[in-house]
């Protein structure tokens, strides 16, 4: 069982790789987003909660975030568990280990998905989705098939998100480095950081990862 933590800006590959490791290894991926829209129709004491919270308009604290990944953590996973999007804060990295110390577990790393930002704009921009089976295409090097359906599922419906544009992403990348930069030098304080080159071939990030986790 291992337990890791993906850093990275938008765009760097992490939901990519997460879903692989879900397939491949049978870890449980915690996005934060997800919990919150799965707690608001769970029924459970604390997904009311969270549903009341959310109806105002309100935000989320972080007790109730860790309520609701202490959750998860108890129902277990043969694979382990790959924290996205939390935490976003030293006030969430040390509540989350006091969480994992309470439920004897242990972090086994903190991989961090290192871009180039001009790089970066440039892979962003150009992507597009299938909107019938979120088959990932782009521009340059995967342009969405010339008789306009998609090659995975036949679908005709191209999406592209409304912020992925050079000025939106550069004001996202300048957010994360913010939130973020205080992180890095937490998990790497306590050594547990490693590092990939999130640019890389989606093959080659597997096998960085892979060997960081031990494989």
């Amino acid at each position: 069982m291992t337990n890791i933590i993906l850093l990275g800006p938008p765009g760097a590959g992490k939901g990519t790789q997460a879903r692989y490791l879900v397939e491949s290894r049978g870890m449980v991926q915690l996005s934060t987003g997800d919990m919150l829209r799965e707690a608001q129709t769970s029924g459970t004491e604390m997904g009311k909660k969270v549903a009341a919270i959310m109806a105002e308009g309100k935000l989320v604290t972080d007790q109730i975030v860790i309520g609701l990944i202490r959750e998860k953590l108890q129902g277990g996973a043969e694979g382990g568990f790959i924290f996205d999007g939390f935490p976003r804060t030293l006030a969430q990295a040390d509540a989350l280990a006091k969480l994992l110390d309470e439920m004897d577990l242990k972090l086994d790393a903190v991989i961090e998905m290192q871009v180039d930002d001009e790089a970066l704009v440039a892979r962003i921009t150009g992507r597009s989705t299938c909107g019938g089976c979120g088959e990932v295409y782009h521009d340059q090097t995967k342009p969405w098939p010339a008789d306009g359906k998609c090659a995975n599922c036949g679908s005709t419906d191209v999406q592209r998100r409304a912020d992925d544009n050079e000025d939106s992403l550069k004001t996202r990348l300048m957010e994360y480095y913010k939130k973020t930069s205080p992180l890095i030098g937490y998990y790497y304080a306590k050594g547990n950081l490693q590092r990939v080159d999130g640019l890389a071939s989606i093959e080659e990030v597997r096998k960085s990862m892979a060997w960081i986790m031990g494989e």
